[in-house]
């Protein structure tokens, strides 16, 4: 079974191979991201994000997903050294680095509640799986039609952040300034709420970010700088008939 739909701002794509496909297991996913889009999104006016921003809620009021988002953001500012924070001067509150990740894996773990096994929800270039092995392509950071390296994954997440997309959006919230230093981040983790979060604060970072997300536990790193060198950890799950991309080894945290 394949189903898209456009949530959140992007596509979102379900792939599910079991057969048969557990009754309702895909209305789920995609009601539980329609719910989350109207609770977190910043972009609409009566979700209970954009109530806190306006002052109608305090962060003693929220909800306990809303909670929970936000003791995430403040765990991710605080172990970036303020690089990442969704509370950038000026522009209120943003926790879309967080929600997205977050939602989708819980999206994901709904999908193992029902009973799914093999899996692959891609939310925008945003991947988890269940199951495997799948492949994923690292899409190349300055041309569209080729891709860096590819991945095989069972079980697991993966994120990508960069400019390419959306233009200068993430920020160094130490500057205020778009982030500089680096043209893509990719993250392989357990879930795709580290992934994505991971990934996001590491560009944030710049070309520190790299060594930083690598440190984290459980995190694989792929990345590529402006002066387009590729930086991994050894023990990124690559598929071995993409082994010619070489890349410079950074070390990791390990488990």
């Amino acid at each position: 079974m394949i189903r898209v739909e456009h949530v959140m701002g992007l596509p979102v794509s379900l792939r599910i191979d079991d057969t048969p496909v557990p009754a309702g297991a895909a209305d789920a996913v995609f009601a539980w991201l329609r719910q989350a889009d109207a609770r977190f999104s910043p972009f609409r006016p009566d979700s209970e994000v954009s109530r806190l921003n306006r002052g109608e809620l305090s962060t003693a009021d929220v909800g306990a997903d809303l909670a929970r988002v936000l003791e995430l953001c403040e765990q991710y500012r605080r172990a970036s050294g303020g690089a990442f924070d969704v509370r950038v001067p000026g522009r209120g509150l943003d926790p879309c680095a967080v929600v997205k990740g977050w939602s989708v894996q819980l999206a994901a773990e709904l999908l193992t509640a029902a009973g799914v096994r093999r899996f692959c929800l891609n939310a925008g270039g945003d991947v988890v799986v269940g199951g495997g092995p799948w492949r994923v392509g690292i899409r190349h950071p300055e041309d569209a039609g080729r891709l860096c390296a590819v991945l095989e994954l069972t079980d697991a997440a993966v994120a990508t952040s960069g400019h390419y997309e959306r233009g200068a959006h993430i920020l160094d919230a130490r500057t205020g300034r778009p982030a500089t230093g680096l043209l893509s981040v990719t993250v392989v983790a357990p879930t795709l709420t580290e992934a994505d979060a991971t990934a996001t604060a590491a560009f944030a970072l710049g070309a520190e970010g790299v060594a930083w997300a690598a440190g984290r536990p459980h995190c694989e790193v792929f990345a590529v700088d402006t002066a387009r060198k590729v930086l991994s950890t050894a023990g990124l799950p690559r598929h071995a008939a993409n082994s010619r991309c070489t890349a410079s080894v950074v070390p990791g945290a390990g488990p």
